[in-house]
């Protein structure tokens, strides 16, 4: 099963939802604000993937950090920042059963669903 993690109002998810939904791809959606967000979970992402490939510092969540906080960012720190704010997360995060894909382009999704 594929699992889709994000915000529902995202445009990127938006994006990424049209196109799992148009090449009728099965999937589940999960929403950080809605659903809430496992630190076991986010662990799991951050053990499988760079912290600083998971956390988007083009956000505005990152933008509204403290200059500390994001000065001192760590993936220790990165953890508990994600877990007080997920909205700090790349979007979409999409489970598969074998990895853990961050982001979303066309090109991305056609060489994970379609070839």
């Amino acid at each position: 099963m594929v699992i889709m993690y994000g915000i529902k109002n995202c445009d990127t998810i938006k994006k990424a939802r049209k196109f799992l939904d148009t090449h009728n791809i099965e999937y589940e959606f999960h929403d950080f604000r809605e659903d809430g967000l496992n630190p076991v979970q986010l662990r799991s992402w951050m053990d499988q993937l760079d912290w600083e490939k998971l956390i988007n510092k083009r956000s505005t969540t990152w933008r509204n950090l403290p200059d500390e906080t994001k000065q001192n960012m760590d993936e220790t720190l990165a953890q508990v920042v994600a877990e007080d704010q997920p909205t700090i997360i790349k979007r979409p995060v999409l489970e598969l059963p074998d990895k853990v894909v961050v982001g979303f382009s066309e090109k991305k999704y056609s060489d994970l669903f379609l070839d």
